[in-house]
């Protein structure tokens, strides 16, 4: 479940966080932070979803997956490709993300 939710989680995330930066920085209409608002409201409840004894743990493997997710909205929706050390460093987190989130802890 937990490989389900945190994609979906990161593309809430990234995708109210656009809105954001599409007003303020792309010049778009003040509505977009309606959609906006509702997509980061939905990132934060997916988290809550995620199987975990404490938050900061289940947000500290989350981060790797934000990464990971962020760099394929800059190829997917930005147009710009990731280079060898965008996909160097995000290999990087999701190693530590699997470090944090894989243990059975007792």
């Amino acid at each position: 479940m937990t490989l389900l939710i945190y994609p979906l989680a990161a593309l809430a995330e990234i995708a109210g966080c656009f809105a954001f930066w599409a007003w303020l920085k792309l010049d778009r209409s003040p509505l977009w932070l309606a959609p906006g608002l509702v997509a980061l409201a939905l990132f934060a409840w997916l988290l809550t979803l995620v199987p975990s004894d404490a938050a900061g743990r289940a947000y500290a493997a989350y981060g790797g997956v934000y990464i990971a997710a962020s760099l394929a909205w800059l190829w997917l929706i930005e147009g710009q490709r990731p280079d060898r050390f965008d996909l160097t460093g995000a290999a990087i987190c999701l190693i530590g993300a699997a470090v944090i989130l894989l243990p059975q802890r007792g």
